[in-house]
Order: structure tokens, then sequence, then C-alpha cells
């Protein structure tokens, strides 16, 4: 069984560099057109089913790649973005300047990355990943050809550290997808073998 594992469009929170975590923010008009792209380039491309974050930027993106296909779409609360708290909002190139922060070290070093109280570890987000991929995909290898997973950009990594069984060092192993990449992996005989993590679907002239 193959799984698409895809991050959502663009939002005007990502332009300017805003972090999303669990604040529902719409897709831009720039995140609509390269989701519709994405659906236009798979329309071919069979497709059992579409597991969503029920947050609008994710949902919406599965929407317009479903593209009017009879395709299942399941929201899973396991697939919400990693919660930062009080921190959502904010500009994270001023917060990774911020010396007095431990959020300095989250791209860089993530295993040195300490959250807000009211925010997530990504252990834990890592492994509500890994529960949801447990639970619902991989049964469905007996079963699907393809399944796709629409979701964020650090939950689609606590997907991949599941996956490739990873320590937080390497939580961002491969960099932060594009919006509407696309992260193949095969999963056969109870065994995960990575196709490609970089796949785009579309071309988008600026």
């Amino acid at each position: 069984m193959e799984i698409y594992i895809v991050r959502h469009g663009e939002t005007l929170w990502n332009r300017e560099k805003r972090l999303q975590g669990r604040e529902d923010i719409e897709l831009s008009e720039k995140g609509r057109e390269v989701a519709r792209l994405t659906g236009e380039a798979l329309m071919d491309t069979r497709i059992d089913k579409i597991f969503s974050s029920p947050l609008k930027r994710a949902y919406e993106t599965a929407c317009l790649i479903r593209n009017g296909r009879d395709i299942e779409i399941e929201t899973d609360d396991r697939l919400r973005e990693l919660s930062f708290g009080h921190f959502e909002g904010q500009n994270f190139s001023e917060l990774i300047k911020d010396e007095s922060l431990t959020f300095r070290y989250f791209f860089k070093q993530p295993e040195l990355y300490v959250p807000a109280d009211d925010a997530e570890t990504l252990p834990h987000l890592i492994a509500r990943a890994g529960d949801f991929m447990q639970d619902k995909i991989e049964p469905l290898a007996t079963c699907c050809e393809r399944v796709m997973i629409v979701a964020h950009g650090a939950l689609n990594k606590g997907i991949m550290s599941y996956i490739k069984k990873h320590e937080i060092k390497d939580f961002w192993s491969g960099g932060l997808q594009q919006n509407c990449n696309v992260m193949i992996v095969d999963y056969t005989d109870r065994e995960y073998r990575i196709v490609d993590e970089t796949k785009l679907f579309y071309t988008l002239q600026e």
C-alpha cells in the first residue's frame, strides 16, 4: 500500500512566518490554487481514502485534492498540528532570535526544545502520530492500494519520525515540507519503505 503524506496549502500566516499550531487558519488564494493543481494532477491516480486534520487549512486542501471524486475524507483529531500554546500567532523568525527562549532550538536542535507550559512536546506529537498510524493506516494495507493523509508541517514530521524510528534530534530530517508537497511511503508486509520525500504534483509560476 502506498501512503501519500501531504502538507496543507499555503495560508497567510505561512507567508507572514507566524506560528499556526492549533489556530484554525484558512488557506490563502495561492494555497487553494496549489491544492487545486495537485488535485488535477492526481485525477487519474487511485486514492482509496483520505484522512485529514480537522483544521480548515488541511481539510480544505483535502477537499480540493479530492477534486469532486467519490473518495471518503475522514478527519481525525490526532492529525492536528503541534500546539505552540501562547506562542501561536507570533513570528517564528523573531522567536528564534530570542536567546531567553528554547524555541531558538526548535528547528536546528529539536532535542533541546522545551515547550511552554501550555504547549505540546515533540515526543507527545510523535506518540499521537504513531497511534494514528497504527490505528487507522496500517490495518488498511490488506484492502487499499493507496491512502492519503493531509495534515501539517510538524505533524507530518511526527509521522515520519514514527516511520523512521528517529530520535528527536533527527525530527526535521529532510527539512520542512513545502505546501502541498507529498511524501510517498510504501507499507508492505508490516514494513515501511520511503519512496519519495520531495514529490510535487504542481508547477506554479510566481
